[in-house]
Formats: structure tokens, sequence, C-alpha cells
């Protein structure tokens, strides 16, 4: 590995941001590096997040209804039972499939592609050195006038829960737990958190949520927060608010958790213990200091409008900068950020950027809550609908949850849209495309939507907004 090479562009990082931009840069006519240190493509989104989590996900609501719901539409299965290795199987199939589709693109777009560790080497005249180390320790080192940073997130560890992949796990273990834990104990009530222990707890484990906020879910709507808490309550999720969890001892295969609730210490037994506490941006060993790329006290690049830090030529984007942490926001963020390198116009709107929850029922939102609306002083109205009301859900029997819009009270501008319910993921879309567009409610509720179908929850909701609603 002896040799250099210019390039127009070098990614570190191939996740969501760094694929996405590697291949819109070479759309460009950029001669584009890529370097990750993972042998197969997608971070942490392809092959141990986003894809795997919602390939459980999907096979495990397909055991619980199996088992639940089945026999009130008239069908009768004896004995269903659960093949845990083949749906492991299965998800990892799933993830093989999407990553070398990946690889397929790479090659498409004539990207090179590095395996190892990327670092940022010196910073002269203009042009960036990163050095490149494989798992034998050998260094390659190549050159470019920009690079993007794209290196994502891990999970955050606890002091007094720190990860040993076995009994104290992070969300990549329970992606692929060779038993259905008889107690799961998880720590974080967040998206992750909540769609690890559903997919568990559909399987056969008791879960028990612990967290330390006295809210569920604050940074998303309370009303329909509180809707999606009430639906995993029935499913049998044990969420427990305003919980502290201080240490946990370790005996005979079992582990017992310290906890403080309203000033009273608990212990709880289980077997796992599943810590999501969050997720931190990983810019360790990337060389930032080297070359005097600053960044804030949580470790994330500081950056401008054209996502450039404060060293010419290198760029950050993604989990590695502020914002919310989803690849979308990542994947949108690749693309502007290498169309302003080519002089090319381009608008990313951070307050249209939706945020999804994937339990069943499944939880969507974009735009302003009402909690933030009330703190801003902004007039508004909201409308409401509950999917007890709508056709479909009701054929699906499926009709827990609620839609809410919210729109200004004087011109009816559309300012947000929440969702609990049924396929809430893709319902979210349609009101995301209306916010960006400066639509209005009345406009949404205009739009013919098919019938019988979910979405017309949302044109009642919009409806709402002016008392218009025609089926509630």
């Amino acid at each position: 590995m002896a040799e250099q090479k210019l390039f127009d562009l070098i990614i570190i990082g191939a996740g969501p941001g760094g694929y996405v931009a590697a291949i819109r840069a070479a759309q460009l006519g950029m001669n584009v590096a890529c370097i990750e240190k993972g042998k197969t493509l997608g971070g942490t989104c392809l092959n141990v997040g986003c894809i795997p989590s919602k390939a459980l996900l999907d096979s495990s609501e397909h055991y619980y209804t199996a088992k639940t719901k089945f026999k009130s539409h008239g069908i009768h299965v004896e004995n269903v039972g659960l093949d845990l290795p083949q749906m492991l199987k299965r998800k990892d199939q799933v993830v093989s499939g999407l990553t070398s589709g990946i690889d397929g693109l790479f090659k498409k777009h004539k990207i090179t592609r590095y395996v190892g560790l990327g670092s940022l080497l010196s910073s002269k005249h203009g042009v960036h050195e990163v050095q490149i180390k494989d798992e034998s320790g050998s260094s390659l080192q190549i050159q470019a006038p920009r690079v993007i940073l794209a290196t994502g997130s891990e999970p955050v560890e606890l002091p007094a829960f720190k990860f040993d992949g076995k009994k104290i796990i992070s969300s990549t273990e329970a992606l692929c737990l060779e038993k259905v834990p008889e107690h799961l104990v998880v720590i974080g009530a967040g998206a992750i958190g909540l769609e690890m222990g559903s997919v568990w707890a559909r399987l056969g484990s008791k879960v028990t949520v612990l967290e330390f906020m006295d809210k569920f879910l604050p940074m998303m709507d309370s009303q329909v927060a509180t809707q999606l808490q009430r639906s995993l309550t029935k499913q049998g999720l044990d969420i427990r608010l305003a919980t502290k969890c201080l240490s946990y001892e370790s005996k005979n295969n079992r582990l017992s958790v310290l906890t403080e609730e309203k000033g009273e210490k608990k212990t709880l037994e289980c077997d796992v213990i599943l810590v999501c506490a969050g997720r931190k941006a990983f810019s360790k060993d990337l060389g930032l200091e080297k070359v005097g790329v600053k960044v804030d006290e949580r470790g994330r690049v500081i950056i401008g409008e054209n996502f450039e830090s404060s060293v010419k030529g290198i760029f950050a984007l993604g989990d590695l900068v502020d914002g919310p942490m989803l690849a979308h926001k990542a994947e949108d963020e690749g693309v502007a950020c290498v169309e302003m390198m080519k002089g090319i116009k381009t608008h990313l709107n951070y307050a249209a950027i939706p945020n999804v929850i994937y339990t069943w029922p499944e939880l969507a939102s974009v735009g302003y809550t009402e909690e933030e609306l009330k703190a801003a002083g902004v007039p508004y109205q909201v409308g409401t609908f509950p999917f007890l009301a709508n056709g479909r859900a009701k054929a699906m029997a499926e009709t827990d949850g609620i839609v809410k819009v919210l729109a200004h009270e004087k011109t009816q501008r559309l300012l947000g849209v929440h969702i609990a319910g049924p396929r809430a993921s893709d319902m979210i879309a349609e009101a995301v495309a209306v916010l960006e567009y400066g639509g209005t409610a009345k406009e949404l509720g205009k739009i013919s939507h098919s019938h019988p179908t979910l979405s017309e929850a949302l044109k009642e909701a919009a409806l709402a907004v002016s008392k218009e609603q025609i089926h509630l």
C-alpha cells in the first residue's frame, strides 16, 4: 500500500450520508474515493441499525399476529412456533442483499472503495491528505481538495452498565440474541429501546422499559406520544418513567438492577439488560485536531450552511454534526453537500424532515409539536381524527391511534402533523410534501384520497382543523 492517488473528493464513512454523497458526486462528474472501516457498505443503518431492526420488527409482527389476531379473522393455526435462527437468518439475508446492492452502485458509478480506518493526516495548500489503515496495520495515503466526514455515530455507554456484549448489550447485540430472554430490561424509552423492546416482547420476553425522563417521548407531540404509550402498554411493555438506573449485580446467570423511582430504591431481576441511552458522534481517531477541525462539547463537527467545517475543503454531515440522528437526514445532507460543491442551488428544509418510531402502531411526526407552538406563542388550530373511525383501519382490525394536524390560526398554513397508528411511517410522506411546499390544512383536506385507505384519516384530521370533517 505504498501508492498515493489524487481524487476530486474523499469521503470517510459509507453509511447513508457517505454512500449517497459518493453516488451523487460521481453523477456530477467527480472522481470519488470512499473509505469504510467495515467490509460491507451501508454503515450502521444497513448493517446493525435501521434495516435489520425493521426486518425483525416485521418478522416478529407476523409471529405476534399469527398468535393473537388470526382467530378473529377466521383463521385457525395450531401450534404456532418460533424458529428464531431462521428469523435471524432472514434478517441477515435482507441486510446482505441491500449492502451488496450498494457495492454494485459503487461499481456502476466508478467510485473507488477502500476498506480500512480513514483519518485526516494533513491539510496544505488546499489539498487534504487522508490516511487509510487496514486490518494488518498497513497504511495508504490519498489526497483530494475536498473531504467529507460521514462517520456516523455509536451507542452511548453508561458508566454503571458497561457493555459486555452478552448480558449488558447495545442495540447491535439486540439484533442477534441466540435465545429469547425471559426478562429483558431496556434502559431508555427512545425509538431504539421501544423498537427492540417490541421485537422481543412479541417473541415472548417480559419487557420492562426504564426511562429517566418523567415524560414519554418528550420530543414528540405529547397527545400522540401518550396514545402510543397506551398501545404499547396494552401489548405488555412495562414502561416506567422517572426511573434512575443506578447499578446492577450479577449472580447465577441472572442480573439484579438497582433503580430509584420517586426517591424509592427498588430492585429488578432480569437476564439481559439492553442499554439504549442514546448515540454519540463517532469522531474519535479522525485526526480532527491534526488539521484544526473544530468540534463542539459533544464531539460533533461544527459546520456552516454549506456543511464546511472550520477548515476549508473539509465537510461533515449526518450523525457527526448537530441535528436529529436520522438516516434520511444524512442522505439529504449528502446530496445537498456535493451539489453545493458544484455550484448547484439546493435547499434542505430541516423543519420538514420526518421522524418515525417503528413500533406497532407506529408513530410518525413532521413539523412543530403543539408544545413547541405554545412555547413560541404561535396562534394555531388543531384537527384530530381517530383510526377507530377509519373504514380501512376497521377492516384491518387496527384501530389504535390518532392523526393530529396543526395549522396556523390565521392562514391555515400547515405547521405540523403527528400520527400514531398503523403504517404511520408511510402516511407521513404526504404531510411532508404539503409542509415542504407551504400548503394549508384546507388544501390537504381537499386532496382526493382513495377509499378505503388509512390516509383518509389524515384528510379528515386536516378538515377537522376548520371543523369540516365528515366521518366524525
